[in-house]
C-alpha cells in the first residue's frame, strides 16, 4: 500500500531529470563559502508535515544552497525564514526558524511540498521537469485525505495545483481565474488560496511585505 513513508524514500532516490540531478551535486560539491564545512543534501528534497494537515503549501523548488543542503523544504535559506516565522506566528508550527532535519521543528495541520523536488538551476525548472514530479503530487493530494486549502506560492505552483485538482475531476471555475495575491478560489470542501512567494525577489523589493505575509496564514486559519 501507498503510505508518506514510502513516496518520501521514492522521492530522496529519484533519477527522473538527469539535468536537475546533475545540477544539485555540482552545486553540493562547490559549496557557498558560507557553507564550506557543512555537508549538503544533494538529493531531491522530500515533502514535509502533518500527515493530518488540513492546509497543503506548494512552493517552487528546492533552493540551491537552502534545502538543497539542509534536506527539509524551505529550511536554510530567507523564504524560510519568512515561512516558518509565520507558521509559527498562528501556532501551525513549533519554533519560529528552521536551521536543519534534526532542530526538533514540528508541524501542525500543516504540509508542505513543491512542485519540483530539485533545486533547478536559476531557480527555473522546465514545464518537462515539472510533469516529472507531478506523480508526487498525484499521490499526495490521495494520502492527505483531510487538506481543505491549498496555499500557493507564485503562479507555477498555483498552476501546478489547478492541473493537480483538474485531473482528479474537481470543476474549476471558468473562465480561468488568474493568479494574484491573496486571491481565494472556492471548490466546494476545497479552497485554493494564492500568494506571493516569499523570495528575496519578492521581500527584497517590498512587493511582498511581512503584514501581507501574515494576513495570508491569518486567512488560512480562518478558512479551515
Amino acid at each position: 500500500m501507498d503510505n508518506l513513508s514510502r513516496l518520501e524514500k521514492e522521492m530522496v532516490h529519484c533519477e527522473r531529470c538527469p539535468r536537475l540531478r546533475k545540477y544539485c551535486l555540482e552545486i553540493a560539491k562547490n559549496k557557498k563559502r558560507e557553507f564550506k564545512d557543512e555537508p549538503y543534501w544533494g538529493h531531491p528534497v522530500p515533502s514535509f508535515g502533518d500527515p493530518n494537515a488540513r492546509i497543503f503549501i506548494l512552493g517552487l523548488a528546492p533552493a540551491a544552497h537552502g534545502a538543497n543542503r539542509t534536506g527539509r523544504m524551505f529550511t536554510g535559506d530567507s523564504s524560510g525564514r519568512w515561512l516558518y516565522k509565520a507558521l509559527h506566528r498562528v501556532g501551525l508550527a513549533s519554533q519560529e526558524t528552521s536551521t536543519n532535519r534534526k532542530d526538533g521543528l514540528v508541524l501542525n495541520n500543516v504540509y508542505i511540498s513543491a512542485t519540483a523536488h530539485c533545486a533547478p538551476p536559476d531557480n527555473k525548472p522546465t514545464p518537462k521537469e515539472i510533469a516529472n514530479c507531478s506523480s508526487y503530487l498525484e499521490r499526495e493530494y490521495h494520502l492527505l485525505k483531510k487538506v481543505r486549502l491549498y496555499l500557493a506560492l507564485g503562479n507555477i505552483g498555483y498552476q501546478a495545483i489547478l492541473r493537480l485538482l483538474a485531473g482528479q475531476g474537481v470543476a474549476l471555475p471558468r473562465p480561468k481565474v488568474k493568479f494574484q495575491h491573496n486571491g481565494l478560489i472556492e471548490l466546494g470542501d476545497k479552497r485554493i488560496l494564492m500568494s506571493y512567494h516569499p523570495s528575496r525577489q519578492n521581500t527584497q523589493t517590498g512587493k511582498l511585505t511581512e503584514k501581507m505575509w501574515n494576513s495570508i496564514f491569518e486567512r488560512a486559519i480562518k478558512l479551515v
